[in-house]
């Protein structure tokens, strides 16, 4: 505040000389001011003499004070006489005195809020004793101004009251459906009575009733294959309803128990994903399909599988796979890899409902093998009993104690599917149960246990002993086998697997999975577990939590992947200071749909219908390529999202897109191939090279594995037909097809004629030929199509199917006829004309009213085959051709008129 300049102290400034009442000496003539702590003095106050002889004095300002600037200002004053004469000389000095000096304040402000807008939500139908507060200061220095005495709400009417502290609360229950937003102003006073400066708005939201839960959840969520990563949960928030709650916990939990073996992944063959994983070569497949090759799985039945694998089912008596000693042989020695799917229960997904789980109290055998090592056998049974794995190692079976190695897992006994891979280096055994590791407990049998068969034997779905029947009998008898389904059993001797590729081989490529756990707030925690099936967020803070959800996703990164629906549960556990006050939340169930992806269009070109080459050719010791040209191209029909597959650039994706086909076929049509006539040729090295697999019979060559198209274009370049010496026939047709993803896309079918050109040189017989019709020397300079075919010309002749050959004989030599008839006739008319008298214009007429014009059936034929050069040459006369008028026959003519020499001829 701004005041006066004169000071007013109490007490009143006085000063006091002991030498009055002398003149001079005994009077004050000034005071002198200095700067005191407060740092003000002699710069903005000064002291005067009101009086001398009495010593008053009187403090004033140099200029105006503010209280807001410094409420108080501290100096010393000292006061001096006048000395000894009016020139003050030998002038005394009191001591200093200590000035305090208050400004007094003035209500110069009005009060301000700190806001000029105030919201708060509220639900309805509840009294609340503090809606929202607001807050108004005011810049005066002293209490009597600078508080707010009171505030007001000016806007009439409304159902909400403020106190003096700025506390605002509802007279009344509010209704959103009466009115959802309410708006109002307040306006405050100090205690001087100024009111504000500018009034405050208030805006009240009234949220419907409260119930606590997950708001936002939406049922149904679809997702496209090739969309990478997508939110689940993108508006899902949790509501509390302001209970106060300091741990929540929910659970994401996606099924893909019925998704092939648990979850969808690659979609090819177990050994073309070890092959893509790294494995090392050299496994042996112990369930293989059912061949005259591999006859051992012929008895166990098989079941259908969505992923295209195939599933065994063993039921534990009858059903047993005895694998022959030449495989079994294969795979000895007391270091391998073991590695299988399998699902406890047969077909059924869940125990029967009077079986509590893990109540199986039989010992059930998964693999049991006896080999032989030298002069000896060693002996080993993968077996389940209950909820425990169990591998039983005999490395000695005469001398050696046995060894048990003991697991106790959830995984056995839950009726669904896992992936066992068993890595054997004994003494050391390591299990991995769907790419994670567990450690065994080591056990020393010393019990009665029925010695093995001192035979090599190898058994999948059971296991055999050697049991004594009489003093004079003994028989080897299965024991208890396993019930389930096993599918990828595969052994491979030597070294053990990398930890890098069981996971591969197990992993899922499917699952839940955490946006960005950068934005993760603090408190928060995320766990998924291996197979990515079940994801758990925890926290403490609401908002933390509800965005940590919004970032949960659903990720497949199979580009084809398998369509259908995937049950999605979100479970919630509340943990409140009161107990007896804290949340129950009920479990939410959705489902997530994958839609049907677009199917790749494999397709075959650059081959055939017809391929025509020597006879010779085929004979040769490399034969002839049946697919030289062969292109193989892949395309989608629709854009896919680029960026989830690591790709720069915009969201479309080229139509042409590179895949991996895992097996081809070609097949011959009609009769299996002949082993002593023809063969199909394959460069094994090649296929070796590439890690490529070939079936070759009779009735078909399939090639399989995992692979580039690039690579099977260049595999399939490379197959050549070959016949023996005086094998070859007319013609035999060849079908070719590809796959991929295990056979679930297919390319259209690419059907190849072959056929085998014979020269006359070699064949040509007058009672041969007439017989089978099938040769016919064609003249050298003819080099046209022949049925759809370019015919290649290395030697001096070029040769025509034997039919067609026969035909054109026969008309030539019927033309050869015609025109020797049509000679007779003309030479017949000319004599008659002669001998009739007629004039010159009679005997140069056409006697055609038996004239006939035929259409030459051959035409289309020669048109198709492309000879209508060497019909041209062969009957190229200058006459021209009728018919008899005796010649009544129903023989087709061909009727040639020339109108010139470089005129080409036309057909009628």
């Amino acid at each position: 505040m701004k005041n006066d300049n004169t000071v007013l102290l109490n007490p009143p400034l006085f000063a006091l000389d002991k030498d009055a009442p002398l003149h001079y000496a005994g009077e004050i003539c000034g005071f002198r001011v200095h700067n005191g702590p407060g740092g003000s003095g002699s710069a903005q106050f000064e002291a005067v003499v009101l009086d001398r002889s009495t010593g008053e004095g009187l403090v004033r300002s140099k200029e105006p004070l503010d209280c807001e600037s410094q409420k108080e200002h501290s100096f010393t004053i000292q006061a001096y006489d006048c000395g000894e004469g009016p020139d003050g000389t030998n002038s005394k000095k009191s001591h200093k005195a200590t000035v305090h000096v208050r400004v007094n304040d003035v209500n110069e402000f009005s009060p301000v809020f700190v806001e000029r807008r105030y919201e708060a939500s509220v639900p309805e139908g509840r009294l609340f004793d503090r809606i929202v507060r607001v807050e108004a200061v005011d810049a005066d220095c002293s209490p009597q101004y600078s508080q707010i005495c009171f505030y007001d709400i000016i806007t009439p009417n409304v159902p909400f009251t403020i106190d003096n502290d700025g506390n605002i609360k509802n007279t009344e229950p509010l209704d959103s459906k009466h009115q959802r937003v309410h708006s109002f102003w307040v306006t405050a006073f100090d205690c001087g009575k100024n009111r504000a400066q500018a009034d405050a708005q208030v805006i009240v939201t009234v949220k419907p009733s409260c119930k606590p839960g997950w708001m936002g959840w939406t049922k149904r969520i679809e997702y496209t294959p090739g969309s990478g990563s997508i939110p689940l949960f993108p508006n899902l928030h949790l509501e509390t309803c302001e209970k106060t709650v300091w741990n929540i916990q929910a659970t994401v939990e996606l099924q893909t128990g019925h998704i092939g073996k648990g979850c969808d992944r690659d979609s090819y063959s177990d050994r073309s994903v070890r092959r893509l994983c790294g494995a090392v070569r050299g496994e042996v497949e112990l369930l293989p399909p059912p061949s005259p090759a591999t006859n051992w799985t012929a008895a166990v039945p098989t079941l259908p599988s969505s992923d295209s694998s195939l599933v065994f089912s063993f039921n534990g008596s009858t059903h047993v796979a005895v694998v022959p000693d030449s495989v079994a042989s294969a795979v000895s020695g007391d270091h391998f890899t073991l590695q299988l799917w399998m699902r406890r229960g047969g077909a059924s997904t869940q125990p029967p409902a009077n079986q509590a789980r893990g109540s199986r109290k039989e010992e059930e055998t998964i693999i049991c093998s006896t080999v032989k090592n030298d002069d000896s056998y060693s002996h080993y049974s993968l077996s389940v009993h209950g909820c425990r794995l169990s591998l039983f190692y005999w490395p000695d079976v005469s001398t050696a104690r046995p060894v048990k190695f003991l697991w106790k897992l959830e995984q056995v006994c839950d009726s669904e599917w896992h992936h066992l891979s068993l890595s054997v280096q004994f003494p050391s055994v390591t299990l991995y149960v769907d790419g994670v590791t567990f450690d065994p407990a080591l056990i020393h049998d010393n019990g009665a246990i029925p010695n093995p068969a001192p035979h090599q034997r190898l058994v999948i779905g059971a296991c055999w002993g050697n049991f004594t029947i009489n003093a004079h009998l003994s028989a080897d008898m299965y024991l208890i086998g396993y019930k389930g389904l096993l599918s990828g059993v595969t052994v491979r001797p030597g070294n053990v697997e990398p930890h890098s590729v069981v996971e591969c081989l197990y992993a899922c490529r499917e699952g839940l999975d955490f946006g960005d756990l950068e934005t993760l707030g603090s408190g928060m925690k995320v766990h998924v577990n291996p197979s990515q099936s079940v994801l758990v967020l925890e926290g403490d803070d609401i908002e933390s939590f509800n965005r940590a959800v919004q970032q949960v996703t659903y990720r497949n990164s199979l580009r084809f992947a398998t369509p259908g629906v995937r049950p999605l549960k979100l479970t919630t556990s509340l943990r409140c200071f009161s107990e007896e006050s804290c949340l129950s939340l009920r479990q939410l169930e959705g489902y997530l749909v994958v839609l049907q992806p677009d199917a790749p269009q494999i397709s075959l070109s650059g081959v055939g219908p017809h391929l025509a080459r020597p006879a010779a050719e085929f004979e040769g010791p490399q034969g002839v390529p049946l697919f030289p040209e062969l292109r193989i191209v892949c395309s989608l029909s629709h854009a896919v999202n680029t960026a989830a597959q690591g790709m720069e650039g915009g969201a479309l994706m080229s139509d042409a897109v590179a895949h991996t086909l895992d097996g081809c076929e070609v097949q011959p049509l009609g009769e299996e191939l002949n082993p002593e006539r023809e063969e199909l040729l394959v460069d094994m090295e090649a296929l070796k090279e590439r890690g490529l697999d070939i079936i070759n019979t009779t009735a078909y060559i399939a090639i399989t594995g995992a692979e580039s198209i690039s690579v099977y274009e260049d595999v399939l370049r490379s197959i050549r037909y070959r016949l023996a010496k005086g094998s070859a026939r007319f013609e035999r047709r060849f079908r070719l097809s590809c796959s991929e993803m295990n056979g679930r896309y297919t390319s259209n079918e690419l059907t190849l004629e072959v056929n085998f050109l014979h020269s006359l040189d070699s064949l040509y017989h007058p009672s041969h030929l007439l017989a089978s019709q099938q040769q016919f020397l064609h003249p050298s300079h003819h080099t046209g199509e022949l049925s759809g075919h370019t015919l290649p010309n290395p030697h001096r002749n070029s040769v025509v199917p034997g039919a067609a050959t026969v035909i054109i004989m026969v008309c030539v030599g019927f033309l050869v006829v015609m025109v020797i008839l049509g000679v007779f006739r003309i030479r017949s008319i000319h004599r008659r004309s002669e001998g009739g008298g007629g004039g010159k214009e009679g005997s140069n007429q056409w006697d055609d009213s038996a004239l006939t014009i035929i259409v030459n059936p051959m035409e289309t034929y020669e048109n198709r085959m492309g000879i209508a050069t060497d019909m041209e040459g062969e009957c190229d006369d200058e006459e021209e051709v009728v018919d008899s008028p005796d010649d009544t026959s129903d023989d087709q003519r061909i009727i040639i008129k020339k109108e010139g020499r470089d005129s080409a001829p036309r057909r009628y």
